[in-house]
């Protein structure tokens, strides 16, 4: 079981995602989902701004829910990246990290959608 993602987010994304052979990476899922940062790039510059907010506004709700939880529960947050996440709230506010968990957690589903395994955490080191 994911971490953040439960029997109604669950089944959510089972009823709405056709099929996710369709995306061609996780960022593609991420982005239909509307959870990656908007482009303003010119002359070799990146600028990423907001969150693009056009894919399916129930989904990413639950995702953003759900990333929340992690973010704000230790254990969870173990389970997830705890690192990279600590690493994340030193720098970030706690809901763009929460945006950018879901990013992740996002792009785990569409690994495990797309090959059909299980959700398998991270080891403690």
């Amino acid at each position: 079981m994911i971490p953040g993602i439960g029997p109604i987010t669950a089944t959510a994304l089972a009823a709405t995602v056709p099929d996710p052979s369709m995306f061609r990476s996780g960022r593609e899922f991420a982005a239909w989902l509307g959870l990656t940062p908007k482009q303003n790039s010119t002359g070799g510059k990146d600028r990423l701004g907001r969150i693009t907010k056009q894919g399916d506004s129930y989904l990413r709700h639950l995702l953003v829910i759900g990333a929340r939880n992690v973010v704000r529960y230790p254990k969870a947050r173990s389970r997830v990246g705890g690192g990279w996440i600590e690493a994340l709230l030193e720098r970030r506010r706690p809901m763009v990290v929460a945006i950018a968990v879901a990013n992740k957690l996002a792009r785990i589903i569409w690994a495990m959608m797309t090959t059909g395994e299980f959700y398998r955490p991270k080891l403690a080191a």
